[in-house]
């Protein structure tokens, strides 16, 4: 867990194989509003343990939630990409949240088997991560092969440090519950009315779930949520732009 700032609480929740270091170009800046938390997700790198298999994305949820009932936490801010985003408007689902800010969120293919595409595009990344850790201390020296290797989830993969992306590769490569997450059938329910300010917001540069397809879906979903696209930026928009989501972020919660 990290934990920066003072004031009503903040809680970051990151995307399937990510952890809690996701957040960390983001943070410094919603700690000046915020009392800013970032947990690490039931079976990823650095979180809680697994009890038994396979993990549904419910399990990930309730284990959320009872890392918030140990924090102290009733219904606080949140903030979540990807699988956080799904997170985090289930967890608004269950009263737990005072507003949501959720970044290009999973679920939002329809039933029946429509998330393939991301499922594979994850796995084939996995498996290059794999066979390229050893030796990407010494390529990621280059700009070149930064912004390659972030491809899918960055637009501009050179704004990041080599230490950076070498943790996140760790983080994938710590991930136990991939498999699990990816072979879900579950998916996101609508949830109208929103029970608290929502704003749902894409990269216009997602390739892992593209704003044609899933971004429009969200904003069926969700149809009373704040819809934004957020410009030159990918899946994960932390890796392309920190200061634009910190600012997105707050935005949303100083909402009424």
């Amino acid at each position: 867990m990290l934990r920066q700032g003072s004031g009503e609480p903040l809680v970051l929740l990151h995307g399937v194989t990510g952890g809690e270091g996701m957040w960390e170009d983001v943070i410094p800046v919603l700690a000046t509003h915020h009392d800013t938390v970032a947990l690490t997700a039931l079976g990823h790198r650095g979180g809680s343990q697994v009890a038994s298999r396979p993990v549904k994305m419910k399990d990930v949820i309730d284990d959320c939630e009872r890392s918030l009932d140990e924090l102290g936490f009733d219904a606080i801010h949140l903030a979540g990409n990807s699988m956080g985003g799904w997170m985090a408007l289930e967890l608004a689902r269950r009263g737990r949240a005072r507003s949501v800010c959720a970044l290009s969120p999973s679920g939002t293919w329809p039933p029946g088997g429509g998330n393939a595409s991301p499922r594979h595009g994850l796995r084939d990344v996995a498996r290059d991560a794999r066979r390229a850790r050893p030796l990407l201390p010494l390529l990621l020296v280059s700009k070149r092969m930064r912004r390659y290797a972030m491809r899918k989830n960055a637009v501009h993969g050179e704004r990041m440090s080599r230490r950076a992306i070498l943790a996140r590769t760790d983080d994938l490569l710590g991930c136990m519950v991939l498999d699990d997450i990816l072979d879900t059938h579950e998916f996101l329910e609508p949830l109208d009315p929103p029970p608290c300010p929502i704003a749902i917001c894409w990269g216009e540069r997602d390739r892992v779930l593209p704003l044609k397809d899933n971004g429009e879906r969200a904003r069926k979903l969700v149809p009373k949520a704040r819809f934004l696209v957020l410009d030159d930026v990918g899946h994960v928009p932390m890796f392309d732009d920190p200061q634009l989501v910190a600012s997105t972020i707050l935005d949303t919660t100083r909402r009424p």
